[in-house]
């Protein structure tokens, strides 16, 4: 060994060891740490709109930067599409291929129409969107369903507290411990692999038991509580798949009919999914859309895309109604940028961070509102500027989540729910 290290006084390698130990494994909730300023917000979370009212969130993530224009935020003139747009009961204007969102559900939505975010990057978007944070090579950051399970703890005996639809768990317990990591569905028809087979819980118990076996001389040398993450993420998914919790994955459970108002397809079954999941105690759902990314043919794309997310997102707003959900479920609908208000020479609209849209709808949520615009081309933010650490802070929050108290990541350094962003108190009742 070094010997300038042994020469260090028995406090600082006892120091060094912790530190080293944090930076390998640990994730510390530390708000003592920190002077007490940064710690305490200037007004009780408690005491602002919508806390806590969001005991479910079901987030849709729409993939390759959705048409804010074509969808949430309507124009006229040069910039306008194809379709007119919809006037709705609530008094705003919803774009025309979504006639069945304007009709039935506009006093359910609040739509934030000035969003804005520098990364015009699908990938970087992405990342952003789903975490709060801008990417950075040396650490991962969590998805808000990973901060909910670290601040408020799990959501069910069983189940998962977080699942991700029509994607793998790339962007999911960040920092946090793999215990964390959205359960991932790639085909809510296929449902959760090996339970749909007789011989899935054995081929599963066989499989642990040879890590467990591999792993034990290492976890029995270093006691501690992230390595213990996983063991107990192994006990979880044999607690599943022996629990009747496990049917909420059969969407064969459901009639036909039922089925068939989400629309037959991948984001359509994934939102009969999320409600499903929501009715066992699940928390976070994400549910995907891809096919965004239309620099050509505008149009046509959203044609197809307009109608599956009309359809589908109309039907789960209903039956989350009709069931008694929607008051503590908050329905979140985003994307990882707009597209511009000029159509290019292939009849398509190219990226746009600067200003786009995103919704909200159940839960706290004030339905019936507008919150912030951008100018007449939908070019630019024209009101109420709010950035996507924004949107992160006010869902966290609507969950119960105190988004200025701060987390220690295994590096020791310091975040937030929402990266010091804003609650946007004014689409929450």
């Amino acid at each position: 060994m070094n010997a300038s290290f042994l020469a260090q006084n028995p406090m600082s390698r006892r120091a060094f060891a912790e530190q080293l130990a944090k930076a390998s494994l640990g994730v510390t909730l530390l708000p003592h740490l920190v002077p007490a300023a940064e710690t305490a917000p200037a007004v009780d979370p408690k005491t602002l709109p919508g806390f806590g009212r969001a005991k479910n969130v079901i987030w849709l993530q729409m993939i390759g930067g959705m048409s804010h224009i074509d969808t949430f935020d309507p124009k006229t003139g040069d910039s306008k599409g194809a379709r007119d747009a919809i006037q709705t009961k609530a008094g705003y204007q919803l774009g025309g291929y979504l006639p069945t969102l304007a009709k039935d559900h506009s006093d359910k939505m609040a739509i934030i129409r000035s969003m804005t975010s520098k990364t015009g990057v699908h990938a970087s978007g992405q990342y952003l969107m789903r975490t709060g944070y801008e990417q950075r090579g040396t650490i991962k950051h969590p998805v808000l369903g990973a901060w909910a399970q670290e601040i408020l703890g799990k959501s069910s005996k069983t189940l998962p507290s977080s699942v991700c639809v029509n994607r793998g768990p790339e962007h999911g317990n960040g920092f946090f411990s793999a215990a964390f990591s959205p359960l991932p569905i790639h085909d809510p028809e296929a449902g959760l692999q090996y339970s749909q087979f007789a011989a899935g819980q054995e081929v599963m118990t066989k499989r642990l038991a040879l890590l467990n076996k591999v792993d034990a001389g290492f976890r029995s040398k270093f006691q501690d509580t992230n390595l213990k993450a996983y063991s107990d993420f192994y006990d979880d998914t044999l607690k599943l798949l022996s629990s009747e919790d496990l049917n909420a994955f059969k969407l064969t459970d459901e009639k036909s009919d039922e089925r068939e108002k989400y629309g037959m397809n991948k984001f359509g079954q994934g939102c009969m999914l999320a409600r499903r999941l929501v009715e066992r105690g699940v928390r976070f759902i994400e549910v995907t859309q891809g096919g965004w990314d239309m620099h050509n043919d505008v149009d046509d794309g959203m044609e197809e895309n307009g109608t599956i997310i009309d359809t589908a997102i109309s039907a789960l707003l209903s039956d989350l109604k009709s069931r008694g959900l929607l008051e503590n479920t908050m329905v979140v609908l985003c994307s990882e940028f707009g597209r511009g208000p000029k159509i290019n020479s292939r009849n398509g609209r190219d990226h746009h961070p600067k200003v786009f849209s995103t919704m909200l709808a159940g839960g706290p949520v004030k339905g019936g509102t507008i919150y912030g615009s951008s100018d007449k081309e939908g070019s630019s933010v024209a009101d109420k500027q709010t950035t996507i650490q924004d949107f992160h802070s006010t869902v966290g929050h609507a969950m119960g989540m105190d988004v200025n108290q701060i987390v220690m990541s295994p590096s020791n350094r310091p975040f937030t729910v929402g990266d010091k962003g804003e609650v946007i108190k004014d689409v929450l009742a």
